[in-house]
């Protein structure tokens, strides 16, 4: 049985947000509405969990760091037997308000999204099955599957909702953007207003929106001018495998942004300045001066939210007939 959490505190402030938000196309994020705590919990153990990877020494975390803006601050991740991934890294910070999952949107929601890495050669190498087996040895984790979901077979479809569960926990509300949406005209200097109204009127707005700043809409990477990704990724650069859709990506959230450097699907882009400048030139047909590229990358530092809170699990222990990992050699 799900057990919300939606106060009437929490009622009141979507409704204020709604109105203070009304004319501006970003709106501030709200706290999760409902939340199956014991599924979350048992999700956030799995997260954390790196027995679920081949080596046992890869867990979902550590692409999708919590201590580092739910990303990895490398261009492209580090894989099973240290394979170099041919993509960043998006953060999972906000990622239940995507309208898919992956750059390429191959998958649907969180939970589909969650049994790709397991399974990926390129990434935990494992498979579902064999993480099962894993899960299916240690006590603890079956009679907590029991406890969640009220049965004694644990299946990929469980782990993977469990994962999702806790995931939609990991918003970041209450950044000083959202305070000044909802009245509080203090929360920002002059010139980080000054970069939010350029932001307006240069366009920004027209991909990146919404709560998330992002995550709602497919767009081509190269609108005015071409971009020139690197070598590693040009095998992922296209959504539907067609030369005419290449580039064409997720918009990405920009909340937490100056956390999730670098930037772009192939983390070429270092720093915030960087990219607004490569941005402004690519997709906008516009070249900012050094000041007003300034005051926009002022306005995206105000993005930044509350992190995630939450004490780290103790996972439980393997048992003698837990499979062993098998360590990767460089």
């Amino acid at each position: 049985m799900k057990r919300p959490i939606l106060s009437a505190a929490i009622v009141m402030l979507s409704a204020f947000a709604q109105v203070a938000s009304a004319d501006e196309p970003i709106q501030p994020i709200k706290p999760p509405a409902s939340i199956n705590l014991g599924m979350a919990e048992l999700g956030k153990k799995l997260y954390f969990d790196p027995r679920l990877s081949k080596s046992g020494f890869i867990s979902c975390n550590s692409c999708h760091n919590l201590s580092m803006g739910g990303t990895d601050n490398i261009p492209t991740s580090i894989g099973d037997k240290w394979q170099q991934g041919p993509i960043n890294a998006p953060t999972v910070l906000n990622s239940s308000l995507n309208v898919a999952q992956f750059w390429d949107g191959r998958a649907a929601d969180l939970k589909a999204q969650a049994g790709g890495p397991i399974a990926n050669p390129g990434e935990m190498a494992f498979s579902h099955t064999l993480a099962l087996h894993v899960l299916e040895s240690i006590p603890a984790y079956v009679r907590e599957f029991n406890l969640v979901f009220g049965k004694s077979k644990i299946t990929i479809d469980e782990v993977t909702q469990a994962i999702a569960e806790f995931e939609k926990t990991l918003v970041t509300p209450n950044s000083r953007f959202d305070q000044w949406l909802l009245g509080n005209k203090d929360a920002l200097a002059k010139n980080e207003v000054e970069g939010y109204a350029l932001f307006k009127d240069s366009g920004c707005v027209a991909c990146h929106n919404g709560e998330a700043v992002g995550g709602n809409s497919f767009q081509k990477m190269g609108l005015v001018e071409p971009y020139k990704t690197t070598a590693a990724a040009q095998g992922r650069a296209d959504v539907t495998g067609q030369d005419a859709d290449r580039f064409n990506f997720k918009v990405p959230t920009l909340r937490n942004v100056e956390m999730t450097y670098p930037y772009f699907h192939d983390g070429a882009a270092n720093t915030l300045t960087e990219a607004v400048d490569i941005m402004g030139r690519l997709q906008l047909g516009k070249k900012f001066t050094k000041e007003e590229n300034a005051k926009i990358v002022a306005f995206l530092k105000t993005l930044t939210g509350d992190q995630p809170s939450f004490t780290l699990p103790i996972l439980p222990p393997s048992t003698d007939a837990t499979p062993r990992p098998t360590p990767f050699v460089k």
